[in-house]
Parts: structure tokens; sequence; C-alpha cells
């Protein structure tokens, strides 16, 4: 069985279900299987095949969801964009990844046009609305056949990488089916739910119910731009009953001034990954949306969970505050899932929640490794195992702690940005002579990031115009939010590298 098995599956057994509402939109699953299989057909006429790359760029809608699915069919890979690239970083994607094929929503045109500036071939461009619908006017409505393996390349996801530019994380049918059969599992997944695409559909923390959603027949909702009103009012209208979401997102729903006056009566589970979560602001989901709660964590590269907040039964008996300390943790380890956490000689550490280790995991859900990067991928994945970078410890009932980053990546508002990568930026400015960046803790977006910077002799840059600068060479969520000038950054004793512990110890206070 792979990705491709999932449609006709879920049609032969439910045909007239509602699959998708998309503002206006409402598909059945057969209305929704005719759609794709016209996607397939059309881009197959474009020379789509196996080992060809299709890009989407779009805010969360059925277009994205059809995207999944129509490229799986043509035996394609699929290559999501964050929506907030810059167009040098969209250009860098697409060339690293030979895309052959871009799906676009239309507000995205001047920023695709400027990255076809800097492209190394020209590619195919369909901009969804009318020229989609067009598009698909052309084929069959049946779903092509198509032979894939379970280990053929599903989709690549590109993720901030240590040397500032992003790595491609290999999904094949495999990594992503397993998932979704594993979180059907651990969530009783149902028929009857609903789920809300909130967070956005080119990350793993939403787009794995993609694939799950419809395996069990369920129905999906889109929203394509986060607003608290309007979520809130579509979890009420729609009874939706489940969704994953971010922290930055929960804080801002739950401190919508209209909160209590929505019903959520629907509502059975609430999960939360991608950053850190405090026990406090889990209680107050908890008693604002009266349903159960999740915390999750993984990465790109294992598909995404490793973990979930899920309770043992005996932790069902102890007191609520107790509770809340096993649900705000990243919790036991996911189905189908080996962890371990590691010592630097490769033993385990014991589960004493004191002593700290690297966090390494194998399984069917786990990638082979990075699109055309073989030695980060020698650096990663050793005999069979993944090397997260992440550094935890365990207690006694097998619940994981995240204690640090052996990477210095920062997680800020639910996006990964690595600290380099906006040193590296820094570095570019004229008036810069030294530079390093660190995560602070933020109630709102998790961690938000700062630079400590030194002036180059004569330079009178300030705060403001450095920010605005990054602005302009990366996404906007991963430039600085404040910026510290000092006469000299700390370095290590030996090997004169920064320090960046000194530093967190020094600027790091909540902001």
């Amino acid at each position: 069985m792979n990705l491709t098995d999932i449609l006709p599956s879920a049609v032969r057994l439910h045909p007239q279900k509602k699959a998708i509402v998309c503002k206006k939109v409402n598909f059945s699953y057969e209305q929704l299987t005719g759609r794709v299989g016209k996607l397939a057909n059309c881009l197959r006429n474009s020379g789509i095949k196996k080992g060809k790359n299709v890009a989407v760029l779009h805010r969360n809608c059925h277009y994205f969801l059809e995207s999944y699915f129509g490229v799986a069919h043509t035996g394609g890979s699929l290559i999501p964009l964050n929506c907030h690239l810059s167009p040098e970083e969209l250009s860098y994607i697409l060339n690293d990844s030979e895309t052959s094929f871009l799906i676009s929503e239309r507000c995205f045109s001047k920023k695709i046009e400027d990255a076809k500036n800097n492209l190394k071939k020209d590619i195919e461009v369909i901009l969804t609305g009318e020229d989609y619908e067009d598009f698909l006017k052309q084929e069959s409505s049946v779903l092509p056949s198509v032979e894939v393996s379970e280990d053929d390349i599903a989709q690549i996801y590109y993720t901030s990488g240590t040397t500032g530019r992003p790595k491609g994380v290999v999904l094949s049918h495999k990594n992503v089916l397993f998932h979704a059969q594993y979180t059907i599992d651990e969530l009783n997944l149902k028929g009857s739910d609903v789920w809300i695409h909130a967070a956005p559909m080119f990350h793993l923390a939403d787009a794995w119910a993609t694939w799950a959603i419809t395996m069990v027949g369920g129905t999906h909702i889109f929203e394509g731009q986060f607003d608290p009103k309007i979520v809130l009012g579509s979890i009420e209208i729609h009874r939706v009953t489940l969704t994953n979401m971010v922290p930055t997102m929960y804080y801002r729903l739950v401190n919508f001034p209209d909160v209590e006056s929505y019903n959520y009566f629907s509502l059975r589970v609430l999960m939360s990954g991608g950053a850190p979560i405090s026990p406090n602001l889990v209680k107050k989901i908890i008693d604002t949306f009266k349903c159960d709660y999740i915390q999750t964590y993984g990465l790109t590269e294992t598909s995404p969970f490793l973990t979930m907040s899920i309770l043992k039964d005996h932790l069902k008996k102890l007191s609520f505050e107790k509770q809340l300390i096993y649900k705000s943790t990243t919790g036991r380890k996911f189905k189908g899932v080996e962890l371990k956490v590691v010592n630097t000689k490769g033993e385990e550490v014991k589960s004493d929640n004191k002593e700290v280790g690297e966090i390494i995991v194998r399984g069917n859900t786990i990638s082979k490794g990075y699109w055309k990067l073989p030695q980060e991928t020698k650096k990663a994945f050793k005999d069979g195992w993944f090397y997260t970078g992440d550094m935890g410890k365990l207690d006694d009932e097998g619940f994981l702690y995240m204690v640090d980053r052996k990477k210095d990546m920062i997680k800020t508002g639910g996006e990964n940005v690595y600290s380099r990568e906006v040193e590296e930026v820094l570095l570019r400015h004229p008036g810069v002579e030294e530079a390093a960046v660190i995560g602070v803790p933020h109630a709102r977006w998790g961690e938000t990031i700062k630079a400590i910077v030194v002036r180059k002799k004569g330079s009178e840059v300030g705060e403001q115009e450095l920010i605005e600068f990054c602005k302009t060479q990366v996404a906007s969520y991963k430039k600085p939010t404040a910026v510290d000038f000092v006469t000299s950054i700390p370095k290590t004793e030996t090997g004169g590298k920064v320090s960046k512990w000194m530093l967190r110890e020094k600027y790091g206070k909540e902001a």
C-alpha cells in the first residue's frame, strides 16, 4: 500500500461524504477524487512522472490538498513552499529541488516573477482560480494508473540548514503512509472527525492530517489565514473535532476578547507542537475549550511526530495540577518509533529526569536523508538511527523533557530559524563587524530572535536599520526583534568560538 491507495479507498467507502469545506466550496469525496484525477492527468501531460518534482506555493486551501494527492498520483514528488519566503529563498529551493512545475496562489505572482530571475531553467506555472480550473478542463477525471513503490519520494520539505541554506528533507510514501496509520491509532481518528487546517499546510505540523483524515473519511476545513475570530467561528459552525496548532496560535485564541462567546462542544482534542509551551497556557487552553490537550514533539525528518503527551491510565488518577505537568512535556514515544536518549559515547542515559543526552530515533516514519546532500545525511543518519541534534532527558514514566537544542535553532511562532542563517545576513551589512543571534523566551511566540552586534569602527548603524535590513534578505519571521550593541562578543576558551551559552546567560531574559 502507498499514498495512491488512500483516495480510491476513501471514495469507495464514502462517495457522498463531505470531504472539503473551503469558504463557499464544498466537495464530496467523489467530487474531490474527480478533481484530483483531472489534476494528475494534466500534470502527466505536462511531463510530470516519477523523478519529477512539483512545487506548491499557497495558503491553506482545497487547492493545496488537491496538489498533495494529485502529484502523488503522477508518481512525482511535491515540494511545499513556505509562503513567507523571499524571492531569493524561493529561487534557491526551486533550483536545488530541480522543480519542473509550480502551482501557486495568484497573490504570489509578483514574488514568483522576481524568483524567476534567478532560476536555472524555465518552469511551468499555473495560478489557482480561473487558470487552474481551465487547466483541469483538459483531462479525464479518472485517477491515472501509476506504479509507485514504498521507497519512492512523496514529498521534499525544505528546512533551515546550519550552513545558512535550506536543505530538503526527503519523505517516502512509506514514511508518510505509516505516520498516517499511526496517528489514526494514537488519536482514535474516525470518519466523524472534522479537522480544521488552521496551521500552514506547508508545515508537517498540519500536513500529516491531509493523509490521516482522508484515510478515515473525515472532513477537511480550510482557513487561508490565521485569524482568531475566523478560526473560533469556524470551529463552532463546522463542528470541528480536533486540530494541531503552534503555541503562538493558541495564545492568540485564548486571549481573544470574545473567546467565551463561541460554542466548542464538538472539540474532543487539541494538539500543539513546534515550540515550547508553558503549563499555564496549557491550563488556559483546557479551561477555555473544555477538551483534551496533547503536546507533541517531532521534526520534518520524522514525518513529524516522535512523542505525544497522552497520559497513561494510572497518570489520569493524579490531580489536575500533576496531570498538567505531564501534558506540558513533549510526551512519551509515538507509536512505531524507537526513541533513545544517549550520551556522547552512544550509551543510553538513565531515565531519572536528570541525565541529559541527545535524542536519537528510528522507525518506518523516519526519513532516509537529505536531497542531494550525502555528507549531511551521513552526519545525521548513522547505523539506522537518526540523530536529532536535540537534547533531552527521560523520566521513569518514559516521558521526554526537552532541555536544549544541540544545533542553535530558534523556534519562533512555530517556525524554525537557525541562528547562523540570520548571523550571515547581519554580517552582510557594511556597518557590522561581528554578530551573534540567540533565541529568548517570549510569552506569545515561544521564542523571539535577539541579535548581539559589534559595530564596525565609525559605524552608527542602529537597531531598526538592522532589523529592516534583515527583512530585505530573509523571510520576515527570521528577522531579529531586538538588537543589543556591544564592544565584544564572548568566545569560548577552547577554539575561540562564540559562546552562545554565555550570551543566553547575559542577554536571554524573557522578551
